[in-house]
This record gives structure tokens, C-alpha cells and sequence, in this order.
């Protein structure tokens, strides 16, 4: 079981550390993936279960730039993952957005990336998303 101390792969090129915002409306996926970010070594600050309650978890975070990452999945009640998308990066277009879902057709990947969501990745790639968003931030750090 890794450390719950903060390593330097851990840390944001400013030194502070990574930290996600879970959007997803089944609470399976939701402990899913904090298990793994967790296990990662990143620090899930939050966790949301619909796009109206993505949108006001992330006004209770701010100021950015908590969280580092909003994972976000697309088909919720309420709002799509892309509406709430549209609506964080209408107010932080600096914000990684991280579209997570079992449904990503090309379509939507072309309406993610017109909208400036960092990545799509689909959630058969769960155990991957600790290195998928360590290396978004580090990507956007250099």
C-alpha cells in the first residue's frame, strides 16, 4: 500500500499538489476511481454525482486551481459531462477536464475537443487514469 505522504511525482510544477474532482452518477465508478487515483498517489478533494453538483463543487473549491483535474463523466442526469465542460471552461479555460465515459464516440471526442476538454478516456482505461493525469499535468506544467 503506497504512502499517504506526497512524492515529487506527485506535485504541480508550482509544488502543490494534484488534486481531482470525481464527477460520475454511479457511486461504483465514483469509489472506483478514487481507489485508484488514491493508490496513485493523487488526492481526490471531492466527488460530485450529477452535472449540477459537478458545477457547485466546483465553485466551493475554487480558487483555482483546485482541483488540478476534473474528471467528468458525460452521461449524468442533470447536465451532460460536455455541458458542464462547456460551463467551467466558459469561466477557467486553463481548467483540465478529463471527459471519462463508457460512451465516447467520435462525435463526442470532436465536440470535447471544439469545447477544450484536455482528454477523453473511455473507462474500460480505469486503472490507467493515475498516469493519464499525471502526465496531463506535467504536460501542461512544461
Amino acid at each position: 500500500m503506497r504512502s499517504s505522504v506526497v512524492g515529487v511525482g506527485d506535485l504541480t510544477m508550482n509544488g502543490s499538489a494534484v488534486t481531482v474532482l470525481v464527477v460520475d452518477d454511479a457511486p461504483d465508478m465514483r469509489f472506483l476511481a478514487r481507489a485508484v487515483l488514491e493508490s496513485a498517489g493523487l488526492t481526490v478533494v471531492s466527488e460530485a454525482a450529477d452535472g449540477p453538483e459537478a458545477l457547485e463543487r466546483v465553485r466551493a473549491l475554487d480558487p483555482p486551481p483546485v482541483p488540478t483535474v476534473i474528471l467528468l463523466d458525460n452521461m449524468m442526469p442533470g447536465l451532460t459531462g460536455l455541458e458542464v465542460a462547456e460551463r467551467v471552461l466558459a469561466d477557467t479555460p486553463e481548467q483540465l477536464i478529463v471527459l471519462f465515459s463508457a460512451y465516447l464516440s467520435d462525435e463526442i471526442k470532436v465536440q470535447a475537443d471544439r469545447l477544450g476538454v484536455t482528454a477523453c478516456v473511455s473507462k474500460v482505461d480505469v486503472s490507467k487514469l493515475g498516469d493519464i493525469i499525471r502526465q496531463l499535468v506535467d504536460e501542461r506544467s512544461s
